[in-house]
């Protein structure tokens, strides 16, 4: 781990300001879906019939509150 470590330090010190500025955006997005992908995998392997709404059960839910 270390060796990828001390690669991506490198590059970064070889970016502008500009390209590190976009490269946040990627990055930040990319760290969001792999959160969002992390938490997918866990519900699934915790799924349990009936823990999820149909889509009428959901529409009437939204409609109640």
């Amino acid at each position: 781990m270390n060796l990828f470590r001390s690669r991506l330090h490198f590059l970064i010190d070889q970016l502008s300001e500009e390209e590190l500025a976009g490269m946040w955006t990627v990055l930040s997005e990319l760290y969001c879906d792999l959160y969002m992908l992390r938490a997918i995998q866990a519900s699934k392997r915790t799924f349990k019939p009936g823990d999820t709404l149909t889509q009428e059960e959901a529409t009437q839910l939204l409609a109640s509150l």
